[in-house]
């Protein structure tokens, strides 16, 4: 069994009429909502990953290197 990381991601909250909905900014077009703020982080933690394994799939075969950056 492969070992997961664990990244950190801010995301943004904001209640309306019909529940909560949640993006990631630094995800352009990774969003999600709930009826309730425990469902919307639920349902963005998901979308958090589904949008990384498209991106995995689309990287695949290109020099894709990393770069430590500190703030």
């Amino acid at each position: 069994m492969a070992h997961a990381d664990t990244m950190f991601y801010k995301v943004v909250l904001q209640r309306s009429s019909e529940g909560y909905s949640v993006s990631c900014p630094v995800l352009p077009g990774c969003w999600s909502q709930g009826e309730t703020e425990l469902e919307a982080l639920q349902n963005i933690k998901s979308a958090i990953k589904e949008y990384l394994e498209v991106l995995d799939e689309n990287l695949e075969g290109a020099d894709v290197r990393e770069v430590e950056v500190a703030i």
